[in-house]
């Protein structure tokens, strides 16, 4: 078994990438919104937290009743019991990663995790 794995992503509408790098530790999607589209549905999570990375053009995400703008270059981690629902604005499309993880699950990071090879 490879220690890796590579996938490239078309401009899909949504593209999950569990299966295709076979990721244990978290869930990634890439998910592309035309203008004046959003996703159809609000959701929340059981247990994983959401982490959002707005790649390209602009839109809004509703929290829990609440409105906020997003544009290139923001981040936004959502609580799993948060409801949510993301849409592009009227005269922009928009590009984001989400990634899920379970939420207090991290442990260790960057320097703790990471061991200098010699």
């Amino acid at each position: 078994m490879s220690n890796f794995a590579k996938v490239h992503v078309n401009e899909d509408a949504r593209t999950e990438l569990h299966d295709q790098l076979q990721l244990t530790g978290a869930e990634i999607s890439i998910n592309n919104l035309p203008a004046g589209a959003g996703v159809p549905f609000s959701h929340h999570h059981k247990q994983n937290e959401e982490i959002y990375a707005i790649l390209s053009g602009k839109g809004q995400v509703v929290i829990d009743g609440e409105t906020i703008a997003l544009e290139q270059g923001d981040w936004v981690r959502i609580s799993p019991a948060a409801k949510r629902q993301f849409s592009a604005a009227s005269d922009s499309a928009m590009s984001f990663i989400c990634i899920q993880t379970k939420e207090n699950s991290l442990e260790q990071y960057t320097m703790t995790d990471g061991v200098v090879d010699e």
